[in-house]
């Protein structure tokens, strides 16, 4: 790596909608409230240098561009607001972005690409460091860096998490590079209607100075790029879905119960134990008794999908690198799209938060005395039982006490996989060619914190953006199972 291993801020200013706002305040919602006490999300693209433009026009089209595409998205130009009430908006009032641009000319591409583990001038590539949401009451919601360079630029993008999920983070990203490139009609027009169950009555009490991060930002941490070709993940899933995949014909009551008895135990079950959920197990176990065959064909015909694969071999290495106590319960959580589960559906362009983080539990000793098969059924399991009755339930939850997201790894067993592959994160070309990778900044990482991202070839190519502590990182480095599938 070179000396000079951070980017060094050239110049710095406010970009405007190119068209004032017409769009009324929005009301933060149930899934956007939780998300005050996290960072800013931090996603970018490498790019080669374009070959035509120097630098000076570079930045000065992609303000333009900017501009242009802000007057699409109001809310990423606006501030937040609390009313009298408690109740917090955010007003588009038209108050800007920041724009940086930033140089790093020692910095090359292959010093960011080659490193096995994500190098720290990254982080430099990101404005809005340790920035906690909350404060969008007197910061901008966005921020974009440009860093140029020795051979490519960088494009960070820094954006308020308590007013965009992923799906709504790409759509601007993608929108953005849509307008720089000359697409005068945006092929993703977001909507934001506010009149779906998120909207809530219920106020989220912010303590004096606004909420914190509920994870240690300093301590020490690894980061990967795991990458997993299409072959790998193909092979994957097929030794997952051998098993249980024919219904079988003896002792089909014993199974049926058999199996009810592991779904009690993973997240239903201990979100029961908090006094939830009660009509949904009640459902299960009766349709499990009174229709066993039916019942026992669901679950043993469920064809686990590739992710789902993915992650219950992540979910087996990370617990054996840490070695835990056997009798240790260890969680993996996703975050679940809502838009699709909601009935009425929300569009799938709805901006803002719609996705809630769903549990699932395993002692130690399960995770790994049991098959790969096993913990990828627990993680299904739990997915597909989060219909639109189980949205319902965790907005009520919520409502009941209203709380920020305890983002972390806070007994030291967990892991938390965010974002999704099937974002559009590589079709984002600025009019030069698409980005040679993804990357994200410090916000919001801790030890288990995950990031699924598409390969840069698609067609089902899939990298994991892995953050753990050293000792875990190295464990499951060299963990055969897990590597045996990895491909850089």
């Amino acid at each position: 790596m070179p000396s000079a291993t951070s980017a060094t801020i050239v110049s710095q200013c406010n970009v405007f909608p190119d068209q004032k706002s017409t769009l009324e305040d929005l009301k933060l919602s149930v899934s956007d409230l939780p998300m005050l006490s996290c960072h800013y999300i931090q996603k970018g693209g490498l790019f080669t240098r374009p070959p035509t433009l120097s630098i000076d026009s570079l930045i000065s089209h992609l303000k333009q561009s900017l501009s242009q595409t802000l007057s699409h998205f109001p809310p990423l130009a606006g501030r937040f607001n609390t009313d009298s009430n408690g109740y917090i908006y955010v007003t588009c009032n038209d108050a800007g972005v920041d724009f940086i641009h930033a140089t790093a000319t020692s910095i090359s591409i292959q010093d960011i690409l080659s490193p096995l583990h994500v190098p720290d001038c990254v982080r430099s590539f990101f404005a809005f460091e340790s920035t906690v949401s909350y404060q969008g009451h007197y910061k901008p919601i966005v921020a974009v860096q440009v860093t140029e360079l020795a051979d490519g630029v960088f494009i960070g993008c820094s954006m308020n998490h308590s007013v965009t999920d992923g799906t709504s983070f790409w759509t601007f990203f993608n929108t953005f590079s849509e307008v720089s490139r000359g697409i005068k009609k945006i092929s993703r027009q977001p909507d934001f209607s506010r009149n779906s169950i998120l909207i809530s009555e219920a106020v989220l009490k912010v303590p004096q100075g606004g909420p914190q991060v509920t994870f240690n930002e300093n301590e020490p941490l690894c980061e990967r790029i795991f990458s997993f070709s299409r072959e790998a993940i193909l092979k994957l899933k097929s030794k997952v879905n051998n098993k249980k995949w024919t219904q079988k014909s003896d002792n089909t009551n014993v199974d049926a119960v058999e199996l009810m008895g592991k779904q009690s135990n993973d997240t239903l079950l201990q979100i029961h134990n908090k006094g939830k959920m009660t009509g949904i197990l009640e459902s299960w176990f009766k349709n499990a008794v009174s229709k066993p065959q039916e019942m026992e064909s669901k679950l043993s015909m469920v064809e686990i999908s590739s992710f789902q694969s993915l992650c219950a071999l992540l979910w087996r290495a990370v617990t054996r690198a840490r070695k835990l106590n056997q009798s240790k319960t260890t969680t993996f959580r996703m975050a679940v799209n809502c838009r699709h589960r909601l009935n009425p559906k929300l569009d799938p362009l709805y901006f803002g938060n719609a996705i809630q983080s769903v549990p699932t539990y395993a002692s130690a000793a399960d995770v790994l005395s049991r098959d790969l098969r096993w913990c990828a059924e627990q993680l299904n399991k739990s997915v597909a039982a989060h219909n639109d009755e189980m949205v319902r339930r965790f907005v009520e939850d919520w409502e009941s006490n209203p709380r920020c997201f305890p983002l972390g790894n806070l007994d030291g067993a967990s892991m938390t996989m965010g974002s999704s592959p099937r974002f559009p994160m590589y079709d984002n070309d600025f009019g030069w060619g698409r980005p040679l990778a993804v990357r994200s900044g410090k916000a919001n990482k801790f030890d288990g914190k995950i990031s699924a991202f598409p390969g840069r070839d698609g067609n089902g190519t899939v990298d994991l953006e892995v953050v753990l502590a050293p000792e875990a990182m190295a464990g499951i480095e060299s963990d055969h199972e897990f590597m045996q599938f990895v491909s850089r």
